[in-house]
């Protein structure tokens, strides 16, 4: 049950929560989806109050997870049986999402969400790790390897955004229309979120109980539709900017690189994946018939076994 539905919000708040209007209490929110028992934990880094996870087995390979936007780092939990018992299992949620939520200044860019993942790595004790990351947080990824590549042992990406995207996410792209900024921290209808999770699966069907709850309730953390709106529209600067640069810059790789896409991803197209193969030829590529854009929810199993099978290789 979501908590828009839930006995923690009086009547009148319960209903305002049914239509999508305001925020849910950030202690609710801890309690349910970051509570220590679950292995959450919190830490000042950045100007951040960043949520993250340190899981698995601490004497062997460290491996990082970076979910993509509008997520959290949830979305790694159907993958954590797979690589606990082989690796040390670090995932977090990326600033301006999940209970991590907005910096104390309100300002973002790429550099910082690279700031944050070093700075995390360098509080954990972890000098080196193989990295996983989804849309946005494969991008992150990618970023982060070649800023430190000294740090970064393996890279998988996952639907990772990096190339110009020709027809942008309607969710972002809504950021730019008058009174986006406005409107939508106010009011952003559950019904709103679920559309956006059937359009990232490439099969509907396979959304599992509880999912459009997570990222609803989440959504809702107090400054995190704001921050969505920001982020949004920091991402439509990158993408217009990255048109000339990402060839150049993806070359520069050097970890080796596994490549996973899912063939319906209606948020990041597929025809990127020959553009990553054409400026890193050694890149390892694994293309999902009817997956969408988050293979790690959709296909849980078998994403996560490619993956094992390739660090371990």
């Amino acid at each position: 049950m979501s908590l828009a539905n839930s006995a923690l919000l009086p009547p009148l708040a319960e209903g305002m929560a049914r239509l999508g209007f305001g925020s849910l209490s950030l202690a609710a929110l801890k309690q349910r989806y970051g509570h220590p028992d679950c292995g959450s934990r919190f830490i000042e880094l950045g100007g951040f109050n960043l949520h993250y996870r340190d899981e698995g087995d601490r004497n062997k390979p460290v491996l990082v997870l970076i979910h993509g936007v509008v997520s959290s780092l949830h979305t790694w939990d159907a993958w954590l049986p797979t690589f606990a018992a082989d690796y040390r299992v670090i995932r977090f949620d990326v600033p301006g999402f999940g209970l991590t939520g907005p910096p104390r200044d309100g300002v973002y860019s790429p550099e910082r969400m690279t700031e944050v993942l070093d700075l995390l790595l360098d509080h954990l004790g972890v000098s080196k790790a193989a990295i996983v990351g989804n849309s946005l947080g494969g991008y992150i990824a990618w970023n982060y390897a070649l800023l430190k590549p000294e740090r970064v042992t393996k890279l998988v990406l996952i639907d990772p955004a990096g190339y110009p995207m020709a027809k942008v996410p309607w969710m972002i792209a809504a950021a730019v229309l008058p009174g986006a900024t406005r409107l939508m921290p106010l009011w952003m209808p559950r019904a709103l979120i679920a559309q956006g999770i059937k359009e990232v699966y490439g099969d509907a069907k396979r959304i599992q109980p509880g999912v459009v709850d997570r990222y609803y309730d989440l959504s809702r953390r107090p400054g995190n539709r704001q921050a969505m709106m920001e982020i949004f529209r920091v991402l439509l600067q990158v993408n217009r900017d990255e048109l000339h640069s990402t060839p150049a810059r993806v070359a520069a790789i050097q970890a080796p690189t596994l490549l996973l896409w899912g063939a319906r991803d209606r948020w990041i197209s597929p025809q990127h994946v020959p553009l990553w193969q054409r400026d890193l030829p050694s890149i390892q590529v694994q293309v999902y018939a009817s997956v969408g854009h988050v293979p790690m929810e959709e296909i849980p199993a078998q994403s996560a076994a490619d993956t094992q099978r390739f660090l371990q290789a």
